[in-house]
């Protein structure tokens, strides 16, 4: 039987950085469902799809094929046959995809893709519902945190730090507005499973978080 690690939390909690820390201490697969809704949103953005037309929507999930392949241990997203990593981490990607993961008929495309990598491997996934939804039989469930202002900073220093100009507050402003509506939706909102572990990376690194995991995973192993 494979083991899951389920890894959810609101946008800039360190999710993909720590589940990646992870997956090449364990052994695992990792799986950024992230970059899987930004693939798509990328897609609707390539064609001039608004976020609110649901029917628009729809009708492009059907040319759309997301999958994940790896390249030296590196996961690579592919868009119809299309290399998109170097594209999907803007600001109006993400904004995008939190905005259309909310229809079913997005979700239910990638949620089958997902479902079967964690039934045939070691996986550890991160998202915002993968242990409330996608992995609800997870043996590991990570509810990861920080405070709004902190994960903007994070941010801030990641992009300003790659040269591109940015506002602080505006991006605080983006993820306190990210998080409601991801609290929100009707399918599937954001929220800590029941028997998640939360973990609140404000004031630890990123390899404190890992280590933090880690240990949770251990004892999980011995119970």
């Amino acid at each position: 039987m494979s083991m899951n690690i389920a890894i959810d939390g609101p946008a800039g909690a360190g999710k993909s950085t720590i589940a990646k820390k992870l997956a090449k201490k364990l052994g695992f697969i990792y799986v950024d469902t992230g970059a899987m809704y930004r693939a798509m949103a990328y897609y609707f953005l390539q064609h001039g799809i608004l976020a609110e037309d649901e029917k628009a929507v729809a009708e492009a999930c059907q040319k759309v094929d997301v999958t994940i392949a790896y390249e030296g241990e590196e996961q690579q997203v592919i868009l119809n046959g299309e290399n998109v990593n170097g594209v999907i981490r803007t600001e109006e990607v993400g904004n995008m995809a939190s905005a259309t993961s909310i229809y079913p008929v997005v979700r239910s495309k990638l949620v089958e893709l997902q479902q079967g990598l964690a039934a045939k491997a070691d996986v550890i996934m991160d998202g915002r519902d993968i242990g409330t939804c996608v992995l609800p039989n997870a043996q590991i469930k990570i509810y990861l945190t920080a405070s709004a202002a902190v994960r903007a900073k994070r941010r801030y220093d990641e992009l300003t730090a790659k040269g591109v100009s940015c506002d602080l507050e505006e991006i605080q402003r983006d993820i306190v507005d990210r998080d409601y509506r991801d609290m929100h939706r009707e399918t599937s909102p954001l929220k800590q499973a029941e028997d998640a572990v939360l973990v609140d990376s404000s004031e630890m690194d990123a390899e404190e978080v890992a280590d933090a995991i880690l240990e949770i995973y251990k004892k999980a192993k011995r119970v």
